[in-house]
């Protein structure tokens, strides 16, 4: 081997399996959290329009709390320590749920928990573009290991939390908080590169009619998954499904979804990472469209489930590739929280709110219709302002 692979065979040795450790466990915690959590709240006697309520407050963190803790990080270039002393307040204000279980009491202890822990997942993206440099097309395969770590919570979990179970939950989740606290004792910082300066500003970019046009793309399609992630859970259990089918369904969901990020390094070189964007909404329309109407058929929920692989795998893999594009230099870790912040914080915690609110006004079916709709406007806009803007990637596939 000649010395100009070695880097590549140290990385691919030692630092993705470090990388891919805060993967695995951040969306472990998710796997735990987002099905379930609105069930635990059920157990409490909230009704859902409180549920939908208690999830947005954790989404709504994601604007503000990733791109402050962002531009300290690309000020001061420590974004390494940022993540792990956001993850360790993330523990302790977890531990809050503990102490009661009145509305306003979690209102509290979720609004500042999910400021700690939200504000962590777009710095260590940027992070780990940085450790990639040259490589940001293998960002897929590390990342596929949270993919991983969603599905062994999400299916392992219900045979733990089974009815009167369900108590168990709060600390499971404080368990896998303090595991993915530890997971980055053994990464090192890594600052963005230096040759990749630039003198643009962060308010010319965002001015970009593209990143204007992504940015609201992204917004519409977390908006669209707000009934998905608060009350496909208890949809499902209403309909019929035991708790263990229904953590099957979410398993599937995402083992489709590390089936697109083992060949995403494939689709961008062969395609516009743009394009590849905007289909992924296209077939999230289509998506609602089908849970709306054939729940209870389960072949088609199964079919709908695997396009989870496009409204979420495809459409997060582009969307990262593509900020990392157009965030140059500095200002990747800010691109990668405005990202954060627009799309999952100010569409996620809109889409619990909207959801949590329709539920019982429209119906099941009314509410996914509507985030249909909304995932359809969001690929008219990515069609419209974004497909012809960005190119492949240069680097053939490995």
């Amino acid at each position: 081997m000649n010395h100009s692979e070695q880097p590549k065979e140290n990385k691919q040795t030692f630092l993705y399996p470090r990388l891919a450790s805060f993967y695995f466990f951040f969306f472990a915690t998710l796997g735990a959290f987002v099905p379930y959590w609105s069930i635990y709240l059920q157990s409490l006697q909230f009704s859902p329009a409180e549920i939908g309520e208690l999830m947005a407050i954790v989404m709504a963190s994601k604007i503000v709390a990733p791109y402050f803790l962002g531009w300290i990080s690309d000020h001061f270039q420590k974004s390494l320590f940022i993540i792990q002393t956001a993850l360790l307040l993330s523990v302790i204000t977890f531990s809050g749920v503990f102490v009661a279980h009145s509305y306003w009491w979690l209102v509290l202890v979720m609004m500042i928990f999910g400021f700690a822990w939200n504000a962590t997942l777009p710095l260590f993206e940027a992070l780990t573009l940085n450790h990639l440099e040259g490589d940001t097309h293998h960002y897929s395969l590390i990342r596929l290991w949270g993919s991983i770590g969603f599905i062994i919570l999400v299916a392992g979990l219900p045979p733990l939390i089974a009815d009167s179970e369900i108590s168990k939950l709060p600390f499971i989740i404080l368990g896998l908080l303090l595991a993915n606290t530890i997971s980055t004792l053994f990464i090192r910082e890594k600052k963005h590169n230096t040759s990749l300066q630039s003198p643009i500003s962060i308010s010319s970019v965002i001015k970009n009619p593209v990143v204007v046009g992504l940015l609201i793309a992204c917004a519409f399609q977390a908006i669209s998954h707000g009934a998905y992630y608060t009350f496909f859970s208890i949809y499902l259990e209403e309909n019929g499904y035991s708790r263990s089918m229904t953590g099957w369904m979410w398993a599937i969901g995402v083992i489709a979804e590390v089936a697109l990020f083992l060949v995403m390094h494939r689709l961008l070189y062969r395609y516009q990472a743009s394009w590849l964007f905007a289909v992924a909404l296209l077939l999230t329309a289509i998506r609602w469209i089908l849970l709306a109407f054939w729940v209870e058929n389960l072949p088609i929920l199964i079919f709908s489930q695997l396009l989870h692989a496009a409204s979420f795998g495809l459409f997060h893999a582009a969307s990262i590739y593509l900020i990392h594009d157009l965030f140059p230099g500095r200002l990747q870790m800010r691109g990668q929280a405005l990202y954060a912040g627009i799309s999952f914080g100010l569409g996620g915690s809109l889409g619990s709110l909207l959801s949590g609110y329709t539920w019982g006004s429209l119906g099941s079916t009314g509410t996914f219709l509507l985030s249909s709709a909304l995932a359809f406007i969001g690929a008219m806009i990515a069609f419209k302002f974004v497909n012809s803007s960005t190119r492949k990637h240069a680097t053939p596939p490995d």
